[in-house]
């Protein structure tokens, strides 16, 4: 199937692949859309099943940082890269320092960082090839503490915010007693339990690896269960933070949650199944607009800011859902689609 007829593909301007044999790598950078400024997003590595598959991430995964940026009103465009491998098993030094030579061909349109699978020390040894990256050389953290390049922090931070805003918006209260399903506890998802902890809210988790759930047990009195049984909870919100579709046709049919606000990238596995949570009275936080935390805090790292500019950036995010909110039930219009319409008046300026 050719790049162009693929059913992702959205007038992408860049998609590149590359195979290093000497280090082992395989890798797709896709880069959406550049009118606001150079492509930022993170790199990717998951053991996907075949080559489609990580080019129907990397193109999705794109197009969204594209609308990302631009509802987090940043001079950047919408970029991705994913590495093809099992990031516990297959990742390496070579494989790193080989992704920042693929990066460094695309002469500056494509800036990478930190993402699923990969960490700021993988980042590091990619910038041994290229200047283009993000998080290598953090000055601060939003919270003020002590700053180390990982964009995970702020990321769970907007996530934070966002979900307390659409609670706000959905059942005009506040995080204390609410009911909350985490599915997936990585370095977002965790981050974004303790937030939730601390304000007093009730969680609910699932992930693949039972250390995390151990940890959330034992340190946030967290309820563990099953992957398939996280959508059907009696719930409050449920907060996807794993890889995407988590909405899908079969959750679609079990979710009892009143809000979806989660980290995960590409939450809706079709974008008509927001007209159908709108249907169904479920209040969902588009998920490029709840989770751009990271992506402010790399944009702010990369320019003359300060701990107090980022945090303050980053709880804009509240304020943005609400504006789309109140234009979703004015326009009776999903609440995907409105962050769609919102974002494209921007980056097609």
């Amino acid at each position: 199937m050719s790049v162009f007829d693929h059913k992702e593909f959205d007038d992408h301007e860049h998609v590149a692949f590359f195979n290093d044999k000497a280090s082992g790598l395989q890798a797709i950078i896709a880069v959406h859309n550049t009118n606001l400024g150079p492509s930022l997003g993170g790199c990717r590595m998951w053991a996907y099943q075949n080559s489609d598959e990580a080019l129907n991430d990397v193109l999705r995964l794109s197009r969204g940082m594209t609308y990302k940026a631009a509802m987090a009103d940043l001079k950047l465009g919408g970029g991705k890269s994913v590495i093809i491998g099992n990031p516990r098993k297959d990742k390496s030094a070579e494989k790193m320092r080989a992704m920042g030579q693929f990066v460094d061909s695309l002469g500056g349109k494509y800036i990478t960082a930190e993402d699923s699978g990969i960490a700021v020390a993988d980042i590091q040894l990619m910038a041994e090839n290229t200047a283009y990256v993000g998080g290598v050389e953090a000055k601060y953290r939003y919270d003020g503490g002590p700053a180390d390049g990982n964009p995970a922090p702020s990321t769970a931070y907007g996530v934070f915010v966002g979900l307390e805003a659409s609670v706000r918006h959905k059942f005009g209260s506040d995080l204390r007693g609410v009911r909350v399903a985490i599915q997936g506890l990585g370095h977002v998802g965790y981050r974004l339990a303790e937030h939730l902890h601390q304000q007093g809210a009730k969680l609910y988790v699932t992930d693949i690896f039972p250390e995390s759930l151990e940890k959330a047990s034992q340190n946030l009195g967290a309820n563990v269960v099953a992957p398939d049984e996280i959508f059907a909870l009696d719930v409050d919100v449920f907060s996807p933070c794993a890889l995407g579709a988590a909405v899908n046709t079969s959750s679609l049919m079990q979710l009892k949650a009143g809000v979806i606000a989660g980290a995960a990238n590409n939450q809706l596995a079709e974008e008509a199944y927001g007209e159908i949570l709108r249907d169904k009275g479920i209040l969902y936080a588009p998920d490029y607009v709840i989770n751009a935390g990271g992506v402010i805090d790399i944009y702010h790292q990369r320019m003359l800011s300060t701990a107090d500019a980022m945090r303050a950036h980053i709880e804009k995010i509240g304020d943005t859902l609400e504006q789309i909110f109140v234009r979703s039930e004015s326009d009776r219009l999903a609440t995907n689609l409105v962050a769609n319409k919102m974002a494209e008046e921007r980056f097609n300026r």
